[in-house]
């Protein structure tokens, strides 16, 4: 075996996530002295075949210090510094802990719920978060260099259409795109749940996913090893600009965009599929684009990619994963309740029940309904908070009476499930009190909740005399 002597490895700090791995492709394939490059965000190397003369570690770090990539010809032992980990996980659990209260108040179904037309502003905060990320450095470099070219081919034309700024057609093409292909992965989640009747263990599936793709965000090295996104040859054609060579290349090029892998893309594409509905997930999808519109536009006029304080992107990215870390482990928390499984929920409502047995002999909550024209009758409020009371115990083979009084469902609290009793689901309105009649015929603790599983309760079921 022979060692080809044009060819050096060179180890890189701050390279986490695939986007990064194809801009210091990209870039360094720019350099007429380098045959082919090698990026791996796993290894934390890059490998540059040469024709003459090695780059040199300086030319490298000045070549990618906007970008706040550290090239060495040693191994990088530390994958992030303890300050920055310690206030990274210190903003994310401030944002949690106002999502807790959110979601207490009952909102978080209208500010996040997937499904819910009221959450869109919060996809395009997100979208804007990512335009100001690391993860918008590649696209902008994308902008830069086809704006180059654009100048290039169309420079003598008299066109109106041809001399109009490349940025303008290329943001258009990257919203309609975004909304286009946003609109097929919701589609897509939509024949899932329709055809396959798996929509809460594709979510979880999704979740996961969701989870992967944060711990590369955070800097977990292991998670680096698993790759997520569309194929790397599919992004490298986006990337090259001489594929697009016609009037409508930067509109092909932004559009194309969707295909290119970042952290922040594939979780609003997860979403989407999430969804399950196709003008959801596109609309998921144009808030998103929208959000990251401004940040790329300021690139393009400004022909300047947005630099960072060295250490302000690493916290940046690191809040993000932790946040989409936060946010999959809701996804399955939620749907383990659908299912009608255990989840964190039982453990909360085991230690509420076990405190108020303490301070009270006679807990009504553990009370048998009465009997009522040979009905066992439950009643519960429902609003967009949760349900109270969200326990019953019911007989065994006794038909039961549930009527659910509305006090302000919103989201998908306007809804509730319980596969275990009914195939159907009992819709809420705002005001009225719902009836669903059902027999329990077996004994255990069955589930009910919210269609999304945002919120549940439990029904046990017990023998007659228990």
């Amino acid at each position: 075996m022979t060692i080809n002597p044009n060819r050096n490895k060179y180890y890189v700090k701050g390279m986490h996530c695939r986007s990064c791995e194809l801009l210091i492709e990209k870039k360094l394939q720019e350099n007429e002295n380098i045959n082919s490059v090698k990026a791996s965000t796993s290894k934390g190397t890059v490998d540059i075949e040469y024709k003459n003369r090695a780059p040199s570690i300086s030319d490298l770090n000045k070549t990618f210090k906007k970008d706040n990539y550290v090239f060495s010809t040693q191994p990088v032992t530390k994958g992030y510094e303890s300050n920055n980990l310690t206030l990274s996980i210190s903003i994310a659990l401030l944002i949690i802990f106002i999502f807790i209260i959110i979601n207490n108040l009952g909102l978080a179904s209208n500010l996040f719920g997937i499904s819910s037309p009221t959450s869109l502003p919060t996809f395009f905060l997100f979208g804007l978060f990512a335009g100001f990320s690391t993860c918008a450095a590649l696209v902008g470099g994308i902008i830069l260099s086809m704006s180059k070219q654009w100048a290039d081919i169309h420079i003598k034309s008299d066109s109106k259409e041809v001399k109009a700024p490349p940025q303008i057609f290329f943001n258009v093409g990257r919203v309609i795109g975004f909304a286009f292909f946003g609109a097929l992965l919701g589609g897509i989640g939509s024949l899932i749940n329709l055809s396959l009747k798996i929509g809460p263990l594709a979510i979880i599936a999704i979740s996961v996913v969701m989870i992967i793709t944060a711990l590369q965000m955070v800097g977990i090295k292991f998670a680096n090893n698993v790759r997520i996104g569309f194929p790397k040859s599919i992004s490298k054609l986006v990337l090259d600009e001489n594929n697009f060579k016609s009037r409508y290349m930067p509109f092909l090029m932004g559009a194309l965009t969707f295909f290119v892998p970042c952290g922040f893309t594939i979780t609003a594409q997860s979403l989407a599929l999430m969804s399950g509905n196709a003008v959801q997930g596109g609309l998921i999808m144009l808030m998103f684009s929208l959000g990251t519109l401004p940040s790329l536009l300021i690139i393009g006029f400004s022909g300047q990619k947005l630099s960072k304080k060295p250490g302000i992107s690493s916290i940046y990215m690191k809040v993000a994963g932790f946040l989409i870390l936060f946010f999959a482990l809701f996804n399955i928390n939620s749907q383990l309740a659908v299912l009608g499984t255990r989840n964190i929920d039982d453990f909360v409502r085991a230690i509420k029940n076990v405190t108020v047995t303490k301070e009270s002999n006679a807990n009504i909550e553990y009370d048998l309904p009465p009997i009522v024209n040979g009905k066992q009758v439950i009643r519960m409020d429902a609003s967009a908070g949760g349900y109270v009371p969200s326990y019953f115990k019911v007989r065994v083979g006794v038909p039961v009476r549930w009527e659910i009084n509305d006090k302000g469902t919103s989201g998908c609290t306007n809804a509730i499930i319980s596969r275990s009793f009914f195939k159907d689901e009992i819709p809420l309105t705002p005001g009225q009190t719902s009836i669903k009649e059902f027999t329990p015929e077996f004994v255990g603790a069955y589930k009910f909740s919210c269609w999304m599983g945002m919120v549940s309760g439990v029904i046990e079921v017990v023998d007659y005399g228990e």
